[in-house]
């Protein structure tokens, strides 16, 4: 998705070329295939290609997948997602990072 998002939209060997250590080309499409039907991607024919493009914006994408993650492995708690990403940091969170989470909270407890 990330290739796909930076560039617009990408083929299959474009995105595996994009690929630090790819997997076979056939995984990748297989990959894409699947982003397609879950409905993260759609495609248009250039030839014998499929060119894949994001069906949504990157934004909008980031807060599903980040939606799902948090009712997966938090049980829908955002505060619990919240503190275990805090605590990854071992509490060393920059002063910059502090606010923006500090104008967050207070930005929330206003609505």
């Amino acid at each position: 998705m990330d290739v796909i998002f930076a560039r617009g939209e990408a083929t299959a060997a474009d995105v595996a070329a994009a690929l630090p250590d790819p997997p076979s080309y056939s995984a990748v499409r297989a990959m894409l295939r699947i982003l397609e039907e879950k409905g993260a991607l759609r495609h248009r024919e250039d030839g014998p290609r499929y060119v894949f493009l994001p069906t949504e914006s990157r934004v909008k994408a980031s807060r599903s997948a980040l939606q799902r993650v948090v009712q997966t492995f938090f049980d829908g708690s955002l505060a619990s997602a919240v503190a275990a990403l805090v605590d990854a940091k071992d509490g060393a969170l920059p002063p910059e990072e502090l606010e923006k989470l500090k104008a967050i909270i207070q930005k929330a407890r206003k609505r």
